[in-house]
């Protein structure tokens, strides 16, 4: 008996934990909830009602091969927050979060070189072709332009991302700011663990990229091109980064010079005003080990008045 119990216990954690981080490949509305723990249900319908009376978010999931196909776009636990800024208002305006899912792309040296390829020193850069990037930021455009079809106002529209969606934001704001309202973009990253595996807080930031890009010279020159044009785009963004993100946390400090860059550094720890951050399921909770997610967890609903402040400032 107490074996069949403890099974049944398995079996309901192991359900709420595949639940918690189901995967989402496709294109759709987020439906709004009013609580942080409701399942997420997504829209597959591409229809705005009142278009002109409407304030749509683009969301564009990160990655984890920077210029290859992949299967998966969303994790759902990403999208818990998302759910709970959609239906909200902004002068009147509702705000319906839109997701896209581009994880079939493939950038020309991805298929060249595969997943690992672009890290290995032979790649002496400069890009040859179109990166996934690239295509990401004219897949973007392209549902902007679908949006705008459908009668909502360029103004009303912004492009949000995590990670490499949030990379892509600011790849995308730098050149078509013109094309949209405005950018959020949160923990931008896309080019490996750069703050972990050149131990920039060890060394400091000047000999971590020293060293990085001699070891990986095309990926070195590659990000610091697109570094160069996003700042000269200066666009007028809001940008969330955390120190302890793995990725590009300490190596992001250039965007403090770009004078239209919004920038807020969430916190130094794993907790947001305080609060604990917990990231899982609607049964059970699960405290953020990986600060590159905070913008998942719970704790980052203080930040939904922040955002709501800037979209109402680009709507002026």
């Amino acid at each position: 008996m107490k074996n069949f119990l403890a099974l049944i216990l398995c079996i309901l954690i192991f359900s709420n934990n595949v639940y918690a981080n189901e995967k989402i490949k496709k294109d759709g509305f987020v439906i709004p909830t009013n609580k942080w723990k409701d399942k997420i249900k997504i829209d597959e319908n591409f229809e705005v009602n009142s278009p002109k009376d409407k304030i749509i978010i683009i969301y564009n999931h990160g990655s984890n091969g920077n210029d290859v196909k992949l299967k998966d776009c969303f994790w759902r636990q990403e999208l818990r927050n998302w759910a709970q800024l959609a239906g909200d208002k902004v002068n009147d305006k509702e705000i319906m979060v839109y997701i896209h899912c581009q994880g079939q792309l493939e950038g020309d040296l991805g298929a060249e070189l595969g997943r690992i390829g672009m890290w290995m020193k032979k790649w002496e850069g400069p890009y040859p072709g179109t990166s996934k990037m690239d295509r990401r930021v004219e897949g973007n455009l392209k549902v902007v332009k679908k949006f705008v079809n459908l009668g909502v106002p360029k103004k009303q529209i912004f492009i949000s991302g995590h990670s490499c969606g949030g990379w892509a934001t600011l790849r995308l704001t730098a050149k078509y700011m013109n094309e949209v309202g405005g950018g959020i973009s949160l923990m931008p990253a896309c080019f490996w663990n750069l703050s972990k595996k050149f131990k920039v807080k060890k060394v400091g930031y000047e000999k971590a990229m020293e060293k990085f890009h001699k070891k990986n010279p095309g990926m070195a020159d590659w990000r610091q091109n697109q570094i160069d044009m996003i700042k000269e785009g200066n666009a007028p963004i809001l940008i969330f980064t955390h120190p302890m993100d793995h990725f590009e946390g300490l190596t992001s400090d250039w965007m403090d010079d770009v004078p239209n860059f919004n920038r807020v550094v969430v916190s130094e720890k794993k907790k947001i005003a305080g609060k604990n951050c917990v990231l899982a399921g609607s049964n059970w909770e699960e405290p953020l080990k990986n600060a590159h997610s905070i913008n998942w967890a719970d704790c980052f609903l203080h930040y939904h008045p922040i955002i709501k402040k800037y979209i109402a400032s680009r709507l002026e």
